[in-house]
């Protein structure tokens, strides 16, 4: 099980690779919200989980925040960096490569905010996605937010495809793991809840949940 989660690496890092705007360049709407909830409660430097191809992280940036980016994939990190240069925004965009599954890479309470864009619902079981949520804590300061969005079960993908383990199905070749609002209670520990909001994306379309907690 192990050997086929660690294969999505290349999976998607041929995907960056071979479709190189596979998500656009306008930023998602759910980085739009989460920009507002920032500015609003004067969040500045901002944490972002599986960046892709940037196109949240460069808005995050042009926005007036300041952004540290993870990725797993040498590719994505490669290219936001190539995209803040050419934006001459290399001095609000950091880009790092790294896999969430390991301790983030940053001192305890360095950042006001955690934003991530399905990078949830990838293929994490509970217990890394348990470690990440708790390592997220760590490094956010007090009163900080974490935002994320994820496929719920209610997606029209649920069940289909190659079952997984637990609630993650491969759909397409990408794993994804499906959320119920009991694990998004389940990976609260240590926070408190805002928001649990369901919203749609794409052409399926996605069913998705934005998930909003506050440090405690």
């Amino acid at each position: 099980m192990k050997d086929i989660l660690d294969a999505q690496r290349q999976h998607w890092q041929k995907t960056f690779l071979q479709k190189p705007e596979i998500f656009g360049n306008e930023p998602s709407q759910p980085a739009r919200t989460a920009a507002e909830l920032f500015e609003k409660e004067g969040k500045i430097r901002i944490l972002e989980l599986g960046g892709g191809q940037g196109r949240d992280t460069l808005f995050f940036a042009r926005s007036g925040f300041r952004v540290h980016v993870l990725d797993y994939s040498d590719i994505a990190v490669n290219t936001i960096a190539e995209k803040a240069r050419r934006l001459g925004l290399t001095e609000s965009v950091t880009a790092v490569r790294h896999d969430v599954r390991e301790p983030l890479p940053f001192d305890d309470e360095s950042f006001d905010g955690c934003y991530s864009h399905m990078l949830y619902c990838m293929a994490l079981t509970t217990a890394e996605l348990e470690f990440l949520s708790a390592e997220v804590r760590r490094v956010l300061r007090p009163n900080g937010l974490h935002i994320y969005t994820v496929r719920h079960t209610g997606d029209p993908d649920y069940g289909t495809g190659i079952h997984r383990g637990e609630d993650l199905y491969e759909v397409g070749s990408f794993i994804v793991h499906f959320f119920n609002k009991e694990k998004v209670e389940r990976l609260a520990k240590g926070y408190e809840i805002l928001g649990v909001d369901e919203f749609e994306e794409g052409k399926l379309p996605r069913k998705l949940f934005r998930v909003i907690l506050r440090k405690r």
